[in-house]
Formats: C-alpha cells, structure tokens, sequence
C-alpha cells in the first residue's frame, strides 16, 4: 500500500466512460424501458471496475513481484472485463451519452466512411477475433518480449492495452452486441470457445509443471509472501488453466442449451428502435 498510488488519470478516464454510459442508458430507457436492462448497465460498470482493479488497484503494485498477480491482470484484462462491458451493449447507450452534435458531426460521418464499415467487418470476424486473441496470449509469455514489459514501462501499457484490445475482440462473436451481425452459425461458437482453451492450457500446463523459473526478474523480485519463484509461477499457471477453463466452458454451455432449446416467440423492439434511432439523427 505504501508503494501504491491513486491513479488520477484512469480512474477519471474510467468514471467518464461510466458516466457518459449511465447517461445514455437513462435515456434510452426513457423511451424504451426494457431494451437495455439494469442488468446489462450493471454488467458494463462491472467491466469498467475490472479494468481499474486491473490496472489501478494495489493489485498493479505487486504484478513486477509475484507473476501470480500478473497473471490475475492478464485474467481481468482480457477474459472478465471484455466479456462484462459487451454484455452491456455500450454501443447505443455510448452513442446517446455524449453529445448529440458531436455524434452528427464526427462519429456518424465516420462510421459511415467506407473504410471504417470494412475494417468493422474484418476485425470483428470470428476467425480474427481467434487469431488475435490467442497471438497475444502466446506473444507476451515468450520470456523476451514478457520480460520487455516488465522492465519498460511504456511496453507494460501496450501490453495491457493489448490483452484488453484482444478480448474485446475475441468476446465480440461470442457475445454479439449490437449491431454485430453473425457471421457463423451459433452452433459454432462452442467450437469456438474449445479452441481458445487450446493454447491457454497449453501454456499454463508449461508454467505450472515447469521445474525452473521461466521469467528471470521473478528470481531476484521481492517475496512479498514468503512464496519461491517457482511456487508462484505455479500459482499462476494453474490460475490460468482453472480460470479460463470455467470463463470459457460456461458460455459455450449456455449457448449449446439455447441453441437446442425450442424457438420462443419474443416481442421484436428493435424496428421501433431503428425508426426512433434514424428520428434522433
């Protein structure tokens, strides 16, 4: 706690982002209280505090001592807090919280543009989405380029504005907020899913029954619990393998019910949503 400082600049760019949610949620809901629950506004603000847990609780303060609790940031970075903030929805509610001219002026023309619409379409596809997620994972665990982001601090941002780029991306087919469109059948998505524990397993086995240190700064870093280098990098590969096993099976376990459940006939709002949206711009 001595060590830690109370990051001013995130937090205030986090509290932003809730607060310019929260303000287009209300009013949405003011014209259609049921298209975005309470739910899905608790859920974005779940995953905006897991990105300041992340980053700039005390938990950042020992990432350089224990890879346990980098381990962690990795986790809530990349697999918990994407997930949260998409299952909110924040596009629309985003789009109706900042201002109406800065949405008509800037983001509209730009989402429209050409270029945007195509490169919208290629990093949201399921096959990219795969690729980015999973190169990341096994990017940033090779030693060099992991120990690069323990000794600069610059590289240490990029690194986690990469894992939280990345699963932001691999949640979005599996999630599908609007307006995403599917590409593949749902059926795939626990295919999906599968796949991405792949990798993850793969590394994380590695880390716990690997008999040396792997990162090197973990040698001489502080023992903060009185725990070795190798008991804490067992630590962490096994928070990897339980972790991502659960995130990832419980979703695919869920859309294989849907997807086999019987066809429920529900109440469309999303034409009266589109006529309201195309009024408003």
């Amino acid at each position: 706690m001595e060590a830690w400082s109370f990051p001013i600049t995130l937090t205030l760019f986090l509290a932003l982002a809730s607060f310019l949610y929260a303000r287009g949620w209300l009013r949405l809901r003011a014209a259609f209280p049921h298209f975005i629950s309470a739910g899905q506004m608790a859920a974005f603000i779940s995953g905006i505090f897991s990105v300041w847990l992340a980053l700039g609780s005390p938990l950042a303060v020992l990432d350089d001592e224990l890879l346990s609790v980098h381990m962690t940031q990795h986790l809530l970075l990349m697999a918990v807090a994407p997930a949260l903030i998409l299952l909110g929805a924040p596009a629309l509610p985003l789009l109706h919280g900042v201002p109406k001219r800065f949405v008509q002026s800037v983001l509209g023309p730009l989402l429209r543009w050409s270029p945007v619409r195509w490169a919208g379409r290629t990093l949201t596809h399921p096959v990219f989405c795969w690729l980015a997620a999973t190169i990341t994972i096994i990017g940033w665990h090779v030693p060099a380029v992991f120990e690069l982001g323990l000794h600069s601090d610059s590289w240490h941002e990029i690194q986690h504005a990469s894992f939280l780029l990345a699963g932001l991306l691999f949640w979005w087919p599996v999630i599908q907020p609007w307006p995403s469109v599917s590409r593949w059948p749902r059926w795939s998505i626990p295919v999906y899913l599968f796949l991405a524990t792949l990798p993850c397993d793969a590394l994380s086995a590695f880390l716990t029954f690997c008999d040396r240190v792997v990162y090197q700064s973990y040698l001489f870093a502080p023992r903060p619990l009185h725990i070795s280098a190798v008991q804490d990098q067992e630590w962490a590969g096994v928070l990897m393998w339980v972790s991502i096993t659960f995130i990832y099976v419980a979703p695919a376990v869920v859309i294989t019910v849907q997807t086999l459940a019987p066809v429920r006939i529900q109440p469309d709002l999303k034409p009266s949503f589109e006529a309201s949206k195309i009024e408003a711009a």
